[in-house]
């Protein structure tokens, strides 16, 4: 018989902690091995029961999600699921609770309270299971560090034409791992698109807290946004982003849409499009995520003469985009995150020549 990926539950309140338990329980793959009213009591938990994964109230008494898993990961690595309420500070904590370790999120339902539910613990069930997967050893010792200032305008050497287009993918994992890559870009570094699986509502709010931290302009995308050096746009939750070619520019078009790979926003629609707009200008970049969506767009980049990288199976929390994306001959080589910025500001430096 197969493991039963085993969790704790842990909410302040006592009902929420029984509808969790309950629907949990209802994967036969899953076991709820016990609750906690709060991250005392669930520190003691963890070290009794040692289980697999960690669901997580964003906002909770004495100590909120985030506190906690500062104080969790450097010494206890384990899966974090959060489950995060819609209100704008609900929002603020998920997004400092991806940056602090948390795998993963799901949004508690705000209305139809029936239906949603049963959406938010179909996402809970999966998500779980996806993040008994997930590698998160790096946050051993790991100390909790501040946010470096943003650089100043204009630092870094790479100049580039806005004929070069960056598009970035990622899932599982891939707030921390995009932080790392943008953060090493220049401010004349080519435009970057990405698309990083999150739902409506929290990618401005990860768009903003990158802004901060890089030396270019980070945003979350609007249609008809223009593509130029020093502007990274990120694809709002719930909306798919391609690119599209007006003259001698580019620009991004945000539309709703069903579903493509699983996903809205498709890392598969943005790299379809920027293989048939930007072509052998490109670059593309797999990052950490669960499942193939973007394999079959980076391998028609690299079919229209783009040049792709993707993530390595080491310091990937979830290796699968990644790997499927290589498999399928989509990207040239796996990397580790660390190097993945100077290889990229390689590749177009390999462009100019």
């Amino acid at each position: 018989m197969a493991h039963k990926v085993r969790v704790l539950v842990v909410d302040d309140s006592a009902l929420v902690r029984q509808i969790l338990s309950s629907g949990l329980a209802m994967d036969p793959g899953i076991e709820v091995v016990g609750t906690a009213s709060d991250p005392y009591m669930a520190r003691d938990k963890i070290v009794e029961l040692k289980p697999d994964v960690l669901t997580l109230d964003v906002e909770m008494p004495r100590m909120d999600g985030v506190e906690f898993l500062r104080r969790l990961m450097p010494q206890y690595p384990l899966p974090v699921v959060m489950v995060s309420s819609l209100t704008q500070k609900g929002k603020q904590i998920t997004i400092d609770a991806l940056e602090a370790g948390a795998v993963d999120f799901v949004a508690k339902p705000t209305t139809d309270m029936a239906r949603g539910l049963a959406a938010m613990m179909l996402e809970l069930r999966s998500k779980v299971k996806i993040a008994s997967t997930a590698n998160v050893s790096h946050w051993k010792s790991k100390r909790a560090t501040l946010p470096s200032r943003k650089p100043a305008p204009g630092s870094g050497a790479l100049a580039e034409s806005t004929d070069k287009v960056i598009a970035i993918g990622a899932s599982t994992g891939g707030t921390e791992a995009i932080k790392k890559v943008i953060t090493q870009f220049p401010s004349t570094m080519p435009g970057v698109v990405i698309v990083q699986h999150m739902p409506a509502g929290f990618t401005k709010m990860f768009s903003d807290r990158l802004n901060q931290l890089c030396a270019m302009e980070v945003k979350e995308a609007e249609s008809g946004d223009r593509i130029m050096p020093g502007r990274i746009l990120v694809a709002p939750g719930g909306l798919h982003m391609r690119v599209r070619r007006s003259g001698g520019i580019y620009q991004v078009v945000c539309e709703a849409g069903e579903k493509v790979s699983g996903h809205c926003p498709s890392v598969d629609v943005l790299m379809h499009s920027v293989a048939e707009q930007v072509g052998a200008n490109a670059v593309g970049v797999m990052l950490t995520g669960m499942g193939s969506d973007g394999a079959t767009g980076m391998l028609a980049m690299r079919q229209a003469g783009a040049r792709n990288i993707a993530q390595d199976e080491a310091t990937s929390v979830v290796f699968g985009m990644p790997k499927v994306a290589f498999d399928k001959g989509g990207a040239e080589r796996l990397l580790p995150i660390d190097d993945m910025a100077d290889e990229v500001i390689r590749l177009l430096t390999e462009k100019k020549k």
